[in-house]
């Protein structure tokens, strides 16, 4: 393996993240801002706490979540979407570098992104609500696992899309629908059985559901199980990955 290659890739992608920190930073922070305004102001009003939880500080990590999974999944897909649609994409491949370099590159620059922008949301959160986080490794752990999972997605929907519309219809028609209907802003256990069950098929809940018990020791459904989710969602993604430039499928298009 070519920590070299790994290390340029990397670098590269995040000193174009750093060019407009300002603007990657002030966005999130701004809607995070506004969820607050909305969801915990005026929700929270009606819904004083859940299962002994503030609702103000009980969104705060699916409001994390939500970031995550958005940014992971944009910046790994424009990230290598951009050089299939220069054509620069070839030097990738013809450079003294496999498959592995190239995605760590791009993908650990993605989840780097994703990860520093979750924490700035944090940071945020102390400004209108008391939030404890009960166990610091996991919630760092479920945000590292989280923001590679997805951001290993995103790296697959760079190299499938063709043009920029198809870029943005997965993150807008799927992941952000998803993460609405995955508990981000309420418990499973609030809603009626039937539905209850239907959420429970929405492989979303079960991330937040393990970063939420990070922060309050409270889960919609076993950490273990959380944990496992995302694990395999990674090995599929790798082998996903794998394929496709064994194949090169979408590469040389």
């Amino acid at each position: 393996m070519s920590w070299r290659s790994i290390r340029t890739i990397y670098l590269h992608e995040m000193a174009r993240f750093f060019r407009t920190i300002w603007q990657s930073l002030a966005s999130p922070v701004l809607s995070t801002v506004l969820y607050f305004v909305v969801f915990g102001a005026a929700i929270g009003g009606r819904i004083q706490s859940v299962e002994g939880v503030p609702y103000g500080a009980f969104i705060v990590p699916g409001l994390m979540m939500l970031t995550v999974l958005q940014q992971s999944v944009a910046n790994a897909s424009f990230g290598i979407f951009f050089p299939k649609f220069s054509g620069t994409i070839y030097e990738y491949l013809v450079a003294p570098a496999g498959w592995v370099e190239v995605m760590l590159g791009f993908v650990g620059a993605a989840a780097s992104k994703a990860i520093l922008i979750a924490l700035v949301i944090l940071l945020t959160s102390f400004f209108f609500v008391g939030v404890h986080v009960a166990h610091p490794f996991w919630m760092l752990a479920f945000l590292v696992l989280t923001a590679t999972g997805f951001s290993l997605l995103g790296f697959i929907l760079g190299l499938w899309a063709k043009n920029f519309e198809q870029l943005q219809i997965v993150p807008m028609m799927v992941i952000t629908p998803l993460v609405f209907l995955g508990g981000a802003f309420y418990s499973a256990s609030m809603l009626p059985p039937f539905w209850e069950q239907v959420a429970r098929l929405n492989p979303v809940l079960y991330l937040v559901s393990g970063f939420r018990w990070s922060f309050f020791g409270i889960a919609d459904v076993p950490v273990g199980v959380s944990l496992g989710a995302v694990a395999l969602m990674i090995v599929a993604l790798l082998l996903a990955i794998r394929w496709i430039f064994m194949t090169g499928w979408r590469l040389r298009e």
